[in-house]
């Protein structure tokens, strides 16, 4: 059954969407160092965004940019059509949420909520109203009267963010809000940030470099790069569809193996990636040059393991198993290739088992369709 086109949330696709931020052609420097080069970037009403890259990556700094903390060297800044490059942080319609929470730990959970309501000299029964509404919406309400100290760290977590919805921001900026807590209560977390940010409507730019959490939450990742957006997706699109190896490399795991690209008929192309060996068989979007420098990227849960080579394989490659990870649901294999190169391959763990079928040393098949992985050029 087709999903109906108005129940996807897709305003980046529709040219006649009005951003809610907008970038343009924005560097920042600081001295010699460009920690922002040339940034031209969209981002629209409801969106929730991730910054995702690696330390030193810029993420940050686009952050402290919006939020007023730093101001651009050259290229503007606007948000809801306002240029906001000479605005100080407490005249934009912006809220951070820092990774330390930053909460006051005099005051109770209802008090740290209303602080701002009540800088901004907000009536007393508009406050009492606006905070119930907080706590109702983050699930603290029986929490109201104890001090941060007395609550858990996810608890914290939601505090820090009833307190930056109050105000209704029209943009809340998380800056690794999740970087404190144990993976367990993260994940757990991750949804429940998801659905507080659908109800509120508020537009969520989070700065994370865990891949799996911009995966989860977000609607659309910038993988970001030396100051640079390297590419800018959906995170299905992101990690089906990487544009380049560090794209691949970047998000969840991968196979990287480099040959010579020939195209054939079609769309397909051959990788020629060791003497003696059987080429690569992939798909390309667009004709590659013979004889370019390629990169074929295939993701392990997407490499079939077998005792016997299957018959029904465009790809198939021996190996002997060098290494095996147990992750309780999934196991992944590292197998190495006659020319040494070394290939994972997992397999989901869908029943118990008490010994393995495969096990170190044994010697393998590895196997793929033809559509099973991408091939890159950068």
């Amino acid at each position: 059954m087709p999903v109906n086109e108005k129940d996807v949330f897709a305003p980046w696709e529709d040219a006649s969407a009005k951003p809610l931020i907008k970038f343009e052609n924005v560097t920042k420097r600081f001295g010699d160092f460009v920690a922002i080069d040339d940034l031209t970037l969209d981002i629209y009403p409801q969106e929730f965004f991730a910054l995702l890259g690696p330390s030193g990556c810029g993420k940050t700094t686009m952050m402290r940019m919006l939020a007023g903390f730093e101001n651009a060297t050259t290229g503007k800044i606007s948000i809801d059509g306002v240029d906001v490059g000479k605005l100080p942080p407490n005249k934009r319609a912006v809220n951070m949420m820092f990774q330390s929470y930053a909460l006051f730990p005099h005051l109770s959970v209802y008090d740290n909520i209303a602080f701002g309501l009540k800088r901004d000299k907000m009536p007393k029964d508009q406050i009492a109203t606006r905070v119930d509404e907080m706590l109702r919406l983050t699930r603290l309400e029986k929490l109201a009267r104890r001090k941060p100290h007395q609550v858990s760290g996810g608890q914290r977590q939601r505090i820090a963010l009833a307190r930056s919805l109050a105000k209704a921001p029209k943009l809340l900026l998380l800056d690794e809000p999740l970087g404190a807590l144990d993976k367990k209560l993260r994940q757990d977390t991750q949804f429940e940030l998801m659905d507080i940010q659908e109800k509120t409507g508020t537009t969520f730019v989070i700065v994370t470099h865990d891949q799996e959490e911009a995966m989860t939450v977000a609607s659309r990742i910038a993988v970001m790069d030396e100051g640079r957006i390297v590419q800018i997706e959906t995170p299905d699109r992101i990690y089906e569809n990487p544009n380049s190896v560090y794209v691949a490399d970047f998000i969840g795991d991968v196979n990287i193996i480099e040959g010579n690209v020939s195209p054939q008929e079609g769309d397909v192309h051959h990788i020629h990636w060791a003497e003696g060996q059987a080429p690569i068989i992939g798909h390309a979007e667009q004709r590659i040059t013979e004889g370019t420098r390629g990169y074929y990227a295939i993701r392990p849960e997407k490499v079939a393991i077998s005792a016997e080579r299957p018959a029904d394989r465009a790809n198939a490659m021996q190996g002997k198993v060098l290494d095996i990870a147990y992750l309780g649901n999934v196991s992944t294999y590292h197998v190495e290739l006659p020319t040494g190169n070394v290939v994972k391959a997992q397999a989901t763990n869908s029943r118990r088992i008490s010994r393995r079928d495969i096990t170190w040393e044994d010697t393998v098949w590895l196997s793929w369709t033809d559509t099973a992985g991408i091939i890159l050029t950068q």
